[in-house]
């Protein structure tokens, strides 16, 4: 007879309505009464007096309590390995699963629970022609696609959701609810999620959000333009939007967290330089000379020219000249004296940049500052290519440490840039990428992959062996993304 396993395998996901009640009775354990929550008795402990107006700001629909069920009911599925069909099946960091999503995130609770760094999803649209999901699951997923209209009984996939519908928004945001709590309970405190969305359902997005992660953890709505439709009527929509929430804003800002880019141009210029730093040595006129010959020489769509006023070089690299006052103005007023009139500088109207005399100073010890021919005007602040670090600064005699065999130095990052709210790129060219690598056009709108890398590059910079999940997969733009992220600056970013 063969031994019995010791060990029990609990066949159902985790009971997040059980979880959190547990989570508030071991707070409040006073607000209970007969193991169920005494509302009136939670009101007191937490200091509210209870509503004597009915009237307050809310955000429901028809179907919202259906979908706060749905979320709190325990998955009985199961997630099997295809080997066959999988790449280095053991050892690969990636995972690629096919199921209905609201059911694969029920299953990831509990490994991925707070491990996320990045959710980035793209939904249906809810134009009228998109799928939006029935959540019933007590059959297969073939099965529940038929069932639902997502499939008729020969396989192929249909679309619901007509906009003649009396709950057309109610239905999508029921969609929608049960799949964003779960992605935010798999966020980690200081994640981030993305969302592609049009017109159509915008304005409820952000009300759905507001109310699952806090309108205090909205971050920014980007416009991605896609190109102009000439055969619109009155004005050509050609661009969408991508939401952004943290999961907690607060966490990001503890951590000081800064995200940049690097500026268009900026790298290539950093490989001239170095490369004229090896033939020059350390004569700065010389690299100026042929650094500025350079800019000329390129065309005037080439990103770099429009960096060309860092033309001049020192020990650390192409600078431009920049202001030295205090922005948005109330800058300190403290004297700097002019080397050689030794008389005090003009000072800015909008103050000195610099908070203290003494940081002034050092500054000026370092080199970073150049004064005007005289003390009339104020001296301007040297801009440079490539952050100078701290502990060079720190330090008054040093230099620029260059590396002969690499031609760089390890701890200056190329210039970088905020990322700005509107980003452009025709949205044909992600569809001719995808038709070309499938030999067929299988997806009607992918999304374009190098959007996809340049944002999560810009969000995850940050933070080394970044996890990444989309749930709505599509045509895995968001895989594709990420490989190439990879294989191209040698990161190591997980999906």
């Amino acid at each position: 007879m063969g031994t019995k396993s010791k060990y029990k395998i609990n066949m159902t996901s985790t009971n997040i309505a059980d979880e959190r009640l547990e989570g508030l009775k071991s707070l409040y354990p006073e607000a209970f009464t007969e193991q169920k929550v005494d509302f009136e008795k939670l009101k007191a402990v937490l200091g509210e007096d209870a509503d004597e107006s009915p009237e307050r700001y809310t955000f429901t629909w028809a179907g919202k309590r259906d979908a706060i069920r749905i979320l709190q009911t325990p998955s009985r599925a199961t997630l099997i390995p295809y080997r066959e069909e999988s790449i280095d099946f053991d050892a690969t960091k990636n995972i690629f699963i096919e199921g209905e999503n609201l059911e694969v995130l029920k299953l990831l609770y509990k490994s991925y629970y707070g491990r996320v760094n990045l959710i980035y999803i793209d939904p249906p649209y809810n134009t009228g022609n998109d799928v939006v999901y029935s959540d019933s699951f007590t059959d297969s997923l073939d099965v529940y696609l038929k069932l639902t209209g997502q499939k008729d009984f020969e396989g192929n996939l249909l679309t619901s959701n007509p906009e003649s519908s009396g709950r057309y928004h109610s239905a999508w945001l029921s969609m929608m609810y049960p799949r964003l709590f779960l992605a935010r309970q798999l966020l980690r405190d200081d994640g981030v999620i993305l969302i592609s969305i049009d017109d159509h359902e915008v304005h409820n997005l952000r009300l759905l959000m507001n109310e699952l992660f806090g309108e205090e953890n909205f971050i920014a709505q980007l416009i991605w333009e896609k190109g102009r439709k000439n055969d619109a009527k009155l004005f050509s929509v050609g661009h969408e939007y991508i939401i952004i929430f943290a999961k907690s804003l607060d966490t990001i800002k503890k951590l000081k967290t800064v995200w940049r880019e690097p500026k268009p141009g900026a790298q290539e210029i950093w490989e001239k330089y170095i490369s004229l730093r090896k033939l020059y040595g350390s004569d700065d006129s010389k690299i100026q000379r042929a650094l500025r010959d350079w800019y000329k020489s390129l065309s005037d769509s080439n990103p770099s020219k429009k960096l060309s006023r860092y033309k001049q070089i020192d020990e650390w690299g192409p600078w431009r000249d920049s202001d030295i006052s205090w922005p948005g103005g109330g800058g300190p007023d403290y004297d700097v004296i002019h080397p050689q009139t030794k008389q005090p500088c003009v000072v800015p109207e909008r103050g000195w940049r610099f908070a203290s005399k003494e940081e002034m100073e050092r500054q000026i010890r370092m080199g970073l500052v150049v004064f005007r021919s005289d003390h009339t005007e104020p001296p301007f602040r040297k801009a440079h290519l490539r952050p100078i670090p701290e502990e060079l600064l720190d330090d008054e005699e040093a230099f620029f440490d260059f590396d002969e065999e690499n031609g760089t130095e390890a701890d200056i990052e190329v210039g970088m840039q905020v990322m700005p709210s509107y980003i452009y790129k025709q949205s044909q060219v992600a569809v001719k990428y995808l038709r070309k690598l499938m030999g067929a056009k299988v997806f009607d709108n992918p999304k374009d992959h190098e959007i996809l890398a340049r944002i999560f590059r810009y969000i995850t910079s940050n933070t080394e062996n970044s996890l990444i999940l989309d749930f709505f997969a599509g045509s895995a733009s968001t895989g594709e993304a990420i490989l190439r992220l990879n294989r191209q600056y040698k990161t190591n970013i997980k999906f």
